[in-house]
Order: structure tokens, then sequence, then C-alpha cells
């Protein structure tokens, strides 16, 4: 199973991330465990300075900025 997290302290930007990673995902059709990550230290483990930060299967592929749905699709189609 896919694994999705977001990264962020859960602001609005965190909270609008995470909303369109799951539109993305459901306009794929596609699957996947979607976890908000809120630990600092668990942040700073991915190396992430900047939230909110996506991570798809492990890799970070977006930091620092709330992806539109459209971006959202197109990392979440080059990391599954």
């Amino acid at each position: 199973m896919n694994t999705i997290k977001i990264l962020g302290s859960g602001c609005k930007k965190c909270k609008a991330l995470e909303a369109n990673t799951r539109e993305g995902m459901a306009e794929l059709n596609l699957e996947a465990n979607i976890e908000h990550v809120t630990d600092m230290e668990k942040i700073m483990a991915y190396g992430v300075m900047s939230t909110p930060a996506l991570v798809i299967n492990d890799k970070v592929v977006s930091t620092g900025k709330v992806l539109k749905v459209n971006e959202a699709k197109e990392m979440i189609k080059k990391n599954m």
C-alpha cells in the first residue's frame, strides 16, 4: 500500500495541502494511507525546514507550499 504524509503543524496551509492531495487521489481513483504528521522531530527527520510538505512513499516531493489539486495529482502520478 502506498503511503502519503502531510508534514506540518496542522495550520490552515497544511490542511489545504491534505485536502488537495485527497481530492487528487480521488480523481486518480487511487488509494493510499494518508497521515498528517505534526511532530516536529519527525518532520525534521525528513530534512524538511519549510512546511507544509508532501511525502509520498517516504520521498519528500514538495515543501513550503500548498499544491493545487492538479499539482498534487502530478506528484502522485510521478511517485506512486
